[in-house]
């Protein structure tokens, strides 16, 4: 998602503008350091999106949201506004009301974003843009990860899938997230960079799906498919979600064919352990949650937060402080390792007939 430098967020949380990979396992390193928190004086607002784009902002973003600051010792309304941009700048101007000192958004879209963080500042709250970038802002901070790098990823595991199926000159489908996530644009970027790369490949469909509705994906897919006379050869889908809405089609299709995703939820890496998926990319939202709230605290005792680089905010022309961090491809044999991350527990993932799967790929 940008035009800057990314990185792994280390013990040291190292000040650096242009890296690749890294270390992105969760680390007790990356925990909130608030010092004494009893000089941590001020409330916190934070508002999530909705509960359809991904199941990991109620699932995983706000249980490690309210851990994080109730370790630092800050106070901390968490909202999710549903997916309702209404809704959206309501909880924003109840915040605001409510005296919050910081507002941590995840924009619905960049003009709703920008709504909110105006009048923010105009209100003397600092603000900081969470997972995606508010464009056109006045976000003071930008905490996510490397997005063009997870597009990549997602590029580098078809190309790794397809090449591995032994596929000569393959067509693919790119199923891409919402036009109004910024972060969907970011991923895209990346994959692209990648899949204009391969000789002979050619690309047979391309549509992006409006709020990330994996309803509407199917429909969007079945379309797609059929424009490609009923056949392709791998898919290019932006998140697990939209990857699922591939595989049903594919599926009543009875086609079987390697399709990326993202965000390595229970049902992604289910996909994959039944052969349906290829890959996904596993996002550490800890270390992301902590990371908001080490700016967050630092922002209420008066300080400047630790960034890794910034990022340009095309449309309002600025470059935004930011802390990035490194994302991670999962294959079949990688799952394991999200598991024992504990990202995803091994009683969620290795029910019914992924139990004896799980065993297979090592799943402990």
């Amino acid at each position: 998602m940008r035009a800057l430098g990314m990185v792994a967020v280390s013990a040291a949380m190292a000040l650096v503008l242009a890296a690749c990979g890294g270390d992105d396992s969760s680390s007790s390193d990356n925990k909130a350091d608030t010092g004494n928190s009893s000089s941590v004086k001020g409330k916190v607002g934070v508002i999530l999106p909705d509960t359809q784009s991904s199941a990991r902002w109620e699932s995983f973003d706000k249980p490690l949201l309210t851990k994080a600051f109730q370790e630092a010792g800050v106070d901390a309304d968490i909202q999710n506004a549903l997916g309702d941009k209404s809704k959206f700048v309501s909880i924003a101007d109840g915040m605001i009301q409510e005296g919050v000192s910081v507002l941590a958004i995840v924009n619905l879209d960049s003009a709703t974003g920008a709504q909110v963080q105006a009048k923010a500042k105009a209100a003397g709250v600092k603000t900081i843009d969470y997972d995606r970038l508010t464009l056109g802002g006045t976000a003071d901070y930008y905490v996510s990860f490397d997005n063009v790098k997870v597009g990549e990823l997602q590029g580098q595991g078809l190309v790794d899938a397809l090449t591995k199926s032994g596929k000569t000159n393959p067509t693919y489908i790119d199923l891409n997230g919402s036009p109004t996530d910024n972060n969907a644009t970011l991923f895209k970027q990346g994959y692209d960079s990648v899949l204009t790369k391969q000789s002979g490949w050619k690309k047979v469909g391309d549509q992006s799906v409006p709020d990330w509705d994996n309803a509407k994906a199917v429909t969007i897919f079945e379309q797609l498919l059929t424009a490609a006379g009923g056949k392709v050869d791998g898919v290019l889908a932006a998140n697990d979600g939209l990857g699922n809405s591939a595989i049903t089609v594919l599926k009543k299709n009875g086609l079987k064919v390697p399709v990326t995703g993202q965000d390595a939820t229970a049902g992604g890496l289910q996909n994959i352990l039944a052969g349906d998926q290829y890959m996904t990319v596993y996002k550490p939202i800890k270390d992301e949650a902590e990371g908001l709230v080490k700016l967050t605290v630092s922002l209420l005792k008066g300080e400047k937060g630790e960034t890794t680089g910034t990022v340009e905010d095309t449309q309002g022309k600025r470059q935004v402080p930011s802390l990035l961090l490194t994302p991670k491809a999962i294959t079949k044999e990688t799952v394991k390792d999200v598991v024992a991350d504990g990202f995803v527990t091994k009683a969620e993932l290795c029910t019914g007939k992924y139990a004896a799967m799980c065993t297979e790929a090592g799943v402990a």
